[in-house]
This record gives C-alpha cells, sequence and structure tokens, in this order.
C-alpha cells in the first residue's frame, strides 16, 4: 500500500525557519522523483520545487529560490523541504508527492502519481 506522509508545518513568525519532512512507504523511493506543492486558501496547488531519484539534481521555482532547499535520505524513505526567511506569502499546505524517475523534473501537478494528505504552514506577519 502506497503511503506519503507529510510533517512538520507549524506557525512561524515571518523570517523565521521550518523543515518539513514526507514519509514514504509502499513503493521504492530511490526511482522515483519527488516533487514539494503547496496550496494556499483560495488558490490552485502550485509546484516549489522537486529533487530527482538518482543523483539529487533539484529544480525551483524563480519565487521561492534561495529560501528553500530539498533534500532526500533514501534510506530513511524520507524527503524534506528546507525553508528560510519564510514570508506571509508562503503560507498554504503543502503537500509532498512522487513520480516515476524519468529525464525531466516537473514542478507541475499532472506528472506526480502518490500525493500526501499535506502539512500547514502559516507564517505570520
Amino acid at each position: 500500500q502506497v503511503q506519503v506522509v507529510e510533517s512538520g508545518g507549524d506557525l512561524v513568525q515571518h523570517g523565521g525557519s521550518l523543515t518539513l519532512s514526507c514519509v514514504t512507504s509502499g513503493f521504492t523511493l530511490d526511482y522515483h522523483t519527488i516533487g514539494w506543492f503547496r496550496q494556499a486558501p483560495g488558490k490552485e496547488r502550485e509546484g516549489v520545487g522537486c529533487i530527482s531519484s538518482s543523483d539529487n539534481r533539484t529544480n525551483y521555482v524563480d519565487s521561492v529560490k534561495g529560501r528553500l532547499t530539498i533534500s532526500r535520505d533514501n534510506a530513511k524513505n524520507t524527503v524534506y523541504l528546507q525553508m528560510n526567511n519564510l514570508k506571509p506569502e508562503d503560507t498554504a499546505v503543502y503537500y509532498c508527492a512522487a513520480k516515476y524517475r524519468g529525464p525531466y523534473f516537473p514542478i507541475s501537478v499532472g506528472p506526480y502519481d502518490y500525493w500526501g494528505q499535506g502539512t500547514r504552514v502559516t507564517v505570520s506577519s
């Protein structure tokens, strides 16, 4: 049974930091690209970044470059999203998702197959 479980969401102050975790089971994490996404109230779900299956290449949207970092520990079946210098506009429910490895590292919702239930991040101004 495939499971993707996010955790670590919290209320933080503007400028603060937070690390989210994504624990997977039921599939071989080593063979999957993992993406992080977020959905703010009243808005569509959007990608923030992804990490490749084998060589840990990353791809980020411009709005988070330099502030968010994705890493993975395949031995622990866990992917992380380190968030620094958080802004109120980062407030959202954050999701991770998995897709089978391939030559591209998309940050769009469509290509991903396995999704978690999300973890809420609130950044106060």
